[in-house]
Parts: C-alpha cells; structure tokens; sequence
C-alpha cells in the first residue's frame, strides 16, 4: 500500500495528519521538535517521528517507507526545511505538495519589513521597548539591538530547551515570556500593557498563527506593529513548479486519490436571542465539538464569545446556502460542521432552504429559544394564539394580521422598520392598538418599550427588533360582498355590492394571490379582492386621477395595506406589473383583447373575470375568450332587484343586468 510523508509542525498539519488517522490511510508523521510530536498522538496508521532530518536523511527516509506522497506542511516561515524537502523529492522522484495557510491583510498602519535583520535595524533606530513573538530560533539576531536586555521582552514556548537557550542569549526572567499559545486579544493587549512595550514584532502567520488578534491588540494598547513579511514560495533548486494547496485542498485530494467515503456531520442549530446564557445546552456542546462553525457574522461573535476567546474552531463567515455547500464541498476535513441560526432553527429561519440544499448530508436539528417565546416570557404571556409574521427580508401583510388577530407577532430587518410600521397601523386605522418592541433581546444593552401604535411611530428603534401587537377587537374575517356603503364613493362608477359577491366567487382567490384589478374605478372590487388575498398583492389599474384617490381612501378605510394603486391606461400600465394569478375586468377602454393578451404573456394559466355591462363588451368578452388559449369560459347573466321604501310600502327595483366572464388560461392550441 502506498504511503504518505507528512512533515507537520503547524495547526493545518496537525489537521491533515488528523485526517489521514481518521480514514486510515498509512503515514509518517515529521515534526521538529518533541513539542511538536506530542501534538500529534501516534496511533492508528500514524508513525509520528521527531527529529531535526537534513536533505539526504529525508531522502532516505523515502526510500525506506516507500513513501508515494509528500506533504509539506511546515510553518511559512521555514524556508530552508521546504527547500531540503523539495530537494529530497527531486532525488527520489517523489510527488510534492505544498500546504499553506492563507495570509491575512496586513493593515495599512502596520511596518512591513523583509526579513529578521531588516526587522532588527528599523528596531535600532528606536528607544522603545519591544515584544518579540516571534520564536527563539531568531532570537540571536535581536541581540544587535541596543540595549536588548532592558528593552525586548521575548515570547517563546515553555520547553526546558528553549528557555535555556534564551538565558544564554541574556534574556532574564524578567523579560522572558515562556508560555503555549494561542494568545487571545485581551491576553496579548495584557502582556504589550505590563511590559510597556510599544512596539509589537511577529510574522505575518494568517489566522492560526494568531496574527489578527496581535494586529488588534497592537491597535489598542497604542504599539505599533512590525510585521516580518512571509517569504514568497518559490520553486526550490529547480525550475519544477510546486504545488501549493491550502489545508481544505490538501483533504480534497486524498479524499478524490484514496478513494475515502467522507461523511460530513453537519449540524444546524438555533442559537436563541445571541448571549451564550440563552443557549441549550445541546446547542453548546455541538459549538464545543465542532470542526468548523458556519454562519452570518453575529452568529459566529455569539458562539466565539462561548467558547472564549483562546479557542482556535475555524470559522466561515456565510449565511447564502449555496455558498455554505461549496465550503462544505472544498472542505472534507470538516466533519462536524455546525450551522448556526439566528432564535430557532423552525421560526423564520434559514433552515429551510439548507434542507434543500444540503440534500443528502446527514443532518441533525438542535432547536434553539425564538424571539417570539422570549419576549412573550418577558411580557408574562402566552403565545400559543399569536399569529407569526416576518418582514425581516420578506413580504407580509402585518396591517390585516393585526385587524384580524388579538396578538401579532414581528421579526423588523430593515432600518426604521418598526416606526414605519407603526405609521402604517396609524395609516388603517390602527393607531390605537398597543405595540411592545423589544430590541437586543438577551444582551446587556436590552430594551423593551410597549406603547400606542402612534406614540412609537414617532421613536427610533434598532435595524434588528421584534414587534408583538396587541388589538383587542379584532375583526372576523369578512366574507364577500361588503355593503356599498363601506366605501367612499365619490362620483366614479362603482361595482354593487351583488355583483362584487357573484365574481369574487368566480374569481376564486387564494390568500397569497397576486391580483390586477383593471379599470378599478373607485377600487370597491380591489378591496374585496385584497381582503381574500390577504398575504398577496392587489394591483389596482386606473387612468382617473379621481379615481386614484379613492382607491387609496378605500384601501385605508378598509385596512387593506396590500393594494397598490397604479395610475394609467391598460394595456400600457400592466407592462411593469408582475406576473397575474388572477385577473378582474371591470373597465378596459376598448382594449379587452390587450389586456387579455398581456395578463396571458406574464402567465398561460392566469385567471380571468370580466364584467360586461354593454353589448359591445359582451361580444367582444365572447370573442376574446373563444379565440385566445383560454379553457371553456363560463358565463353568467347577473340580474339583481333591491327593495325601496315608498310610504308603507317595499317595492323591488331591478338594476341593469350585467354579463359575469370567468376563465382560466390553458386552453387548445388550436385557439391562438
């Protein structure tokens, strides 16, 4: 069986050889120093090996394991350890990679220098104290700054060894920092604040090096950072390009060559409002043992808060599913991924479409506390009769919700979202119904305000909020045919109340229908078709100024938020709208077969209503439907009496008949 050389020494090596061990796959492990070998435990297919190897010794030892496959990955710094590797591969033919981590930016207010010794003459035309942080093997060379003694104060690994070797180059207790990383933020503005040292030096060792928490603590405890710049990967003694691949690359390929079965764990959890506090403790202990955390950037602060701050689990900042199946996809050495969710993985979240997405990958669901169930624990109430919305990132008829519902519930996204939608309630009517918005929920900085719709209307709130609505008289759910006098009238034509009942029936809505009313004259037919489709959109088309205006008066009087006037003439006026699930006629302007034929080009299966009063209309109705790919219309003759009081007596008085054209897109070919 072939095997892999593995020179370790860094945290993607330690990955890597981890990997190899968990599919079995047969290797010598190589690591510089016994430290180095004790963060590898040999077991399994691991023959992990510590010793210092020159060029012909690697060489060597190639031949005698009959090694198929190096891997290089020391630290990038180590410059003279990968060109001994590249050259050992080159005498025995054998392939070599080359893992790298990836660099971070390096912030514009950082020096940048070239090398050790570059590192040490800017140094020397400084009086400053300095903390070195980058290791002992260098440590020689700081010596030539003056006065070295009192000023450096150096960081190294607690070996016996390495402490030995700093007391011999004059480093004394009091400036020798012996101590096994990582290094928090806080731990390293401590030590740059207790030796007073204004200068901080380090390699550019990317995000498992440290180098971003360094940069940081440099930032606040008002040092400057020197930074010694990585050393470029060249081709080694000869021209052979090398091959450089990060840690995820690196397992990708073993697991492609090898032929490995790998089986990601991925887990999707609800993290609750964002303080560790509010977290289960299932929760918890799948971000203890996770290899990897994926999620949106409050997300991961929240979970890296909990596990604190000298934890080293990678991290993918992402919240799109696809981008989160391609970084899964890049990354086999990720087998318990954790995806964390904002409150619960089940209200509102991206759950959801990672099911979809993820198809295919054992999943496991850890629910978490929803925003709903803590703010209605902090207001002592149940909320088992609440209606649920979101208008984080989507569409929803919060205004009907809260007129036909005692308690409505809302995720707010968007900046100034819960005032606007207090204005809104203002707007139908609502102004008197009682709000309670609560913003950072769980955290230190928490707030929750209950007050009238429009005394919040006028206050501030964060982007991120939720909104709880109380209406004590809600209204039932009304059934069609509104009486005419629910509606500002005005001088405009106006659908009866008789008629809008028969086609509304015909119509057949759905509550999520998006729906052109054309030619909605005082817009009494939008307002019923609005109230059916409460969770949809009625687009509202009419070429009257007047009309306009009472279709706007019509849609607040009745509460219908989800109708949008549109002025102008159809067809011309429909060419913006989205694509129609329904379509209602009461006025075309002599333009029926173009409004037909718009409504059918947005969607074949759209269904139609028309009314036809004149016998223009009708014929011209008949003729549409027959020739345009619609199904079988059905057609209704409406003639409605209504009772009028003369003296003591009621007489029936009949209204014009009118003409009722229902059909639905899809008809025969035949019929173009």
């Amino acid at each position: 069986m072939s095997k892999i050389l593995l020179f370790a020494g860094t945290t993607e090596g330690r990955h890597v050889a981890e990997f190899l061990n968990r599919y079995s796959l047969a290797a010598v492990v190589c690591t510089a120093t016994e430290y180095g070998k004790c963060q590898i435990p040999a077991k399994g297919t691991l023959d992990v090996r510590s010793e210092r190897l020159s060029s012909e010794e690697m060489a060597q030892l190639m031949r005698t394991e009959e090694i198929t496959l190096v891997i290089d990955a020391t630290h990038p710094y180590a410059v003279l350890v990968s060109e001994n590797i590249q050259s050992a591969c080159e005498q025995t033919a054998t392939e070599y990679l080359r893992l790298l981590r990836p660099a971070e930016k390096v912030g514009e207010e950082s020096i940048v220098v070239d090398s050790v010794e570059e590192a040490v003459e800017w140094l020397k035309q400084s009086t400053d104290r300095v903390l070195v942080t980058t290791g002992s093997k260098e440590l020689a060379t700081f010596t030539a700054v003056p006065g070295y003694r009192e000023r450096i104060f150096a960081r190294v690994l607690p070996t016996p060894s390495v402490v030995a070797r700093c007391a011999e180059l004059g480093f004394d207790a009091g400036h020798l920092i012996a101590m096994q990383g990582p290094f928090s933020l806080e731990m390293n503005v401590a030590m740059l604040r207790q030796t007073g040292a204004k200068i901080l030096v380090t390699k550019e060792s990317g995000k498992n090096g440290g180098f971003g928490e360094k940069e940081e603590a440099a930032r606040e405890a008002g040092a400057r950072l020197l930074v010694i710049r990585r050393p470029s990967e060249t081709t080694g003694k000869s021209e052979k390009k090398i091959r450089v691949l990060s840690e995820g690359e690196v397992c990708a390929l073993l697991a492609k060559r090898y032929g490995l079965a790998v089986h990601q764990k991925v887990t999707i959890a609800g993290i609750g409002m964002g303080m560790p506090d509010n977290m289960t403790a299932e929760v918890q202990k799948a971000i203890r043992e996770a290899d990897v955390l994926i999620g949106a950037g409050r997300m991961l602060e929240a979970a890296r808060e909990f596990l604190g701050a000298e934890s080293r689990t990678p991290s993918f900042d992402a919240y799109q599913p696809e981008a989160i199946r391609d970084f899964l996809d890049a990354h086999p050495e990720y087998e318990r991924a954790v995806l964390l969710q904002s409150g619960d993985t089940g209200f509102f979240s991206g759950a959801k479409r990672l099911f979809q997405v993820l198809d295919g990958r054992e999943i496991r669901v850890l629910p978490g506390i929803s925003s709903v169930v803590y703010l209605c624990a902090k207001l002592r109430i149940s909320w088992e009769d609440v209606c649920l919305l979101s208008i984080h990132g989507r569409k929803a008829n919060g205004v009907d919700a809260v007129r036909h519902h005692r308690r409505t519930f809302l995720l707010s996204g968007t900046k100034g979202g819960a005032a606007a939608f207090c204005q809104e309630l203002c707007r139908y009517g609502l102004g008197q119904v009682t709000v309670t918005i609560g913003e950072q929920l769980s955290y230190p900085e928490e707030r929750i305000v209950t007050g009238a719709a429009e005394e919040l209307a006028k206050q501030s709130f964060e982007t991120l909020c939720v909104i709880l609505v109380e209406n004590l008289v809600p209204v039932s759910r009304e059934t069609a045919g509104l009486p005419d006098d629910a509606f500002v009238r005005g001088k405009v034509p106006m659908t009866k109340r008789e008629v809008r009942a028969v086609s509304l029936s015909y119509l057949d809505l759905s509550e999520d229908s998006v729906a052109w009313d054309v030619g909605a004259g005082t817009g009494s037919v939008s307002v019923e078709m609005a109230l059916h489709a409460w969770n949809g959109t009625v687009y509202a088309v009419e070429q009257k100024e007047e009309g306009i205006a009472l279709i706007r008066a019509n849609a607040e009087k009745n509460g219908c938020a989800n109708i949008i006037p549109v002025p102008g003439k159809a067809p011309e006026a429909l060419g913006e709208l989205p694509a129609p699930t329904h379509v209602f006629v009461g006025g075309s302007g002599g333009a029926l077969e173009e409004i037909l034929e718009t409504a059918l080009e947005k969607n074949p299966k759209v269904r139609v209503v028309i009314n036809a009063i004149s016998l223009e209309t009708i014929a011209e109705a008949a003729r549409c439907l027959k020739q345009l790919p619609f199904g079988e219309p059905e057609i209704v003759c409406l003639r409605a009496d209504r009772s009028k009081t003369l003296g003591k007596s009621h007489l029936m008085m009949g209204m014009n008949p009118i003409y009722i054209f229902a059909a639905t897109g899809g008809g025969c070919d035949e019929k173009q």
